[in-house]
């Protein structure tokens, strides 16, 4: 079998896709603490969701962040809705 040489662009949208794809990473649920909560000019959300042996890299865009009942902050525990996706650009999930 011959390798196959592929570009960085063309390994993340390959990614990407198989992600898209992934019914159970299209609405999970997640719980964890936050951490590096920091709210953006543009109204989106950063921040990290971590347990004892992992984190995850999050963003809450705007239009879901106006609808929260509470201030999130780093050292909060909580359960987040959402959906894992890969930011192509950076080769970010």
């Amino acid at each position: 079998m011959e390798l196959q040489i592929l570009e960085v662009s063309q390994v993340n949208a390959y990614i990407k896709g198989l992600f898209d794809r992934d019914a159970l990473l299209g609405q999970v649920c997640v719980q964890g603490e936050l951490s590096n909560y920091k709210v953006y000019p543009s109204g989106h959300h950063y921040f990290t969701m971590k347990d004892a042996e992992g984190a995850l890299r999050c963003v809450m865009f705007r239009s879901s962040a106006q609808s929260l009942r509470f201030r999130p902050a780093s050292g909060m525990s909580v359960a987040a809705i959402g959906r894992i996706a890969v930011y192509p650009r950076d080769g970010a999930y």
